[in-house]
């Protein structure tokens, strides 16, 4: 008689593991919750973890969700709750600002995620042939790479949390980003993940997927070895003031009192500038002669212009009096008429976008309870030894394309000052001081990143990290020897190509769809069935 042999226990335990994941699956709020989970896993790659490595396996869990979908519909869903949980781990310290308006964000934006659930359950669900399988590792990443441009719009958040942004402390990465900027990053990123899902589920496309990942390594390899190189040309002493946290009544001058303190430490150590952090200064200095006159001795004890930056109320044309961010330039003689305004505001935090319409934001939050004005364009400022250096506020270091131009106007040195101290303990001031990074690799030009509150840090042309990184429990000024360089990035001379590319990649794919349906006779229709004499239509002769 035959013996039966019994499964082990671990077989019938995963057994029935994926029973129930099947039926969660089956069950339209357990595959939401799925999606939801899945999509937010990217964040995990970014600062304050920075598991930089996990940005290339963090979407397989979302791309295999979505190849299951089965319809449409149902992969425009699954696409739709991944973006909202990406958005809402990437952004969740936000929440004490904004509140539930935050989840009200995040749904909308992920609404940019369902037609690439859908793009992806057409190229990867199913059995796909090797043909289709290798357009994927084209196709789904161009597809993402359009999601990153429409949201980098400054009034729907701008481009924090790009997933090529995660890669900021990868030396090949910074390399590929000096060629592409952050967007050929992000490319590689999603195609690389894109691979491992064909590896995982799809058994016939693994020769293909396999020789696609080789490409994808063999390009980066290529880029670092071949791609320009910023040569050094010398290098600049810039010291970073950062007073640290000064809350209560009085703040803004006690902050004033402690960045005098800490600049004028710097006395005798020869620096070349001196930055202060975002609204270091809470006057109009052309108003306010006593507050300009501090500075301006603070530069003659130190010997070097002093970089700061007022939040202040002004006129700066007849009809425009109201509030600017504004990084000044101060020598030892006052205000040498140098001065860039912010351009791009932060949404909800600086203005509130169609404030007749969202307006209500300000009662369940902290969103800006008066709208910042504008500056007019970029400013390029010159130092008196000659250096150039091109000024930032706050979240615009986020946007490759500001940078570029700072860059190509002839700035040497690119300067960010910050204020993150709202979201003190959260992963904010880390992520933000990491973009400092990826703009010095895109563009050839170091950046110094400098915070009322930190994480102030600087980055050499290469990306790569300078001296101390000032964390948010810091209150002291660093002195940082920057070196400089010559030379123009791809990315300085080409700009964005890579949406181009992706843009040219999905036109050809759609057209192919088209040109595909055209060709394929559409189903006929069957006929009514012929009547018989003494019959009828089902049954003949009956």
């Amino acid at each position: 008689m035959p013996m039966r042999v019994g499964r082990l226990p671990a077989e019938r335990a995963d057994e029935g593991g994926a029973r129930r994941y099947e039926r969660l699956l089956r069950s339209r709020t357990g595959r939401g919750a799925v999606a939801l989970c899945s999509g937010a896993l990217p964040a995990l790659a970014f600062p304050a973890p920075s598991l930089w490595w996990f940005a290339y396996v963090a979407l397989v869990p979302w791309l295999l969700l979505i190849r299951s979908a089965g319809t449409a519909r149902r992969a425009a869903a699954d696409g739709w709750l991944g973006g909202m949980g990406f958005m809402l781990a990437v952004h969740h310290w936000l929440m004490p600002s904004l509140h539930v308006f935050i989840v009200v964000l995040a749904a909308l934006l992920g609404l940019l995620w369902a037609p690439w659930g859908v793009l992806v359950a057409r190229l990867l669900g199913g059995s796909p042939s090797v043909r289709r399988s290798v357009a994927a590792v084209a196709v789904v990443p161009s597809g993402w790479l359009m999601i990153e441009l429409v949201r980098s719009w400054e009034g729907l958040g701008g481009p924090w949390g790009l997933l090529g942004a995660s890669q900021w402390e990868v030396a090949p990465a910074l390399r590929v980003a000096s060629v592409g900027g952050v967007w050929l990053v992000s490319l590689g990123v999603v195609a690389v993940n894109t691979t491992l899902a064909l590896l995982l589920a799809v058994p016939a496309a693994r020769r293909a997927a396999t020789a696609c990942l080789a490409a994808v390594a063999v390009g980066v390899g290529a880029t670092v070895i071949w791609a320009p190189r910023p040569e050094e040309s010398g290098s600049v002493r810039v010291a970073v003031v950062q007073p640290g946290v000064v809350e209560g009544p009085g703040s803004v001058e006690r902050r004033f009192t402690r960045s005098e303190e800490l600049t004028r430490g710097l006395a005798g150590r020869d620096v070349d500038l001196v930055v202060w952090g975002e609204s270091s200064v809470g006057v109009d200095l052309s108003r306010s002669p006593g507050t300009a006159d501090r500075v301006a001795a603070l530069s003659r004890l130190v010997g070097a212009d002093v970089l700061v930056n007022m939040d202040a109320r002004r006129t700066d044309s007849p009809g425009r009096t109201g509030i600017f961010k504004s990084a000044v330039l101060v020598g030892p003689q006052g205000p040498t008429g140098d001065r860039y305004d912010k351009m791009r505001l932060v949404p909800f935090g600086e203005y509130v976008p169609a404030r007749a319409l969202l307006g209500w934001a300000t009662s369940v939050g902290k969103a800006a309870g008066e709208d910042r004005l504008r500056g007019s364009g970029p400013v390029v400022m010159d130092l008196p030894d000659g250096l150039r250096v091109g000024p930032l506020v706050c979240f615009e270091s986020a946007f490759p394309d500001m940078s570029r131009q700072l860059a190509r106007d002839g700035s040497q040195l690119l300067v960010a000052q910050s204020s993150t101290s709202t979201f003190q303990h959260s992963w904010a001031p880390a992520q933000h001081a990491s973009l400092g990074a990826l703009r010095a690799a895109e563009t050839g030009r170091p950046m110094a990143h400098a915070t009322l509150t930190g994480v102030s840090a600087v980055y050499g042309p290469l990306g790569e990290r300078v001296g101390p990184v000032l964390g948010t429990g810091a209150s002291e000024a660093a002195v940082y020897d920057v070196p400089l360089a010559r030379g123009t990035t791809l990315f300085v001379r080409l700009g964005a190509w890579p949406v181009y590319g992706a843009l040219a990649v999905l036109a050809v794919f759609f057209g192919a769809l088209g040109l595909r349906s055209l060709r394929t006779p559409a189903p006929r229709r069957p006929g009514r069935p012929a009547r018989t004499a003494g019959g009828s239509p089902g049954r003949p002769g009956h």
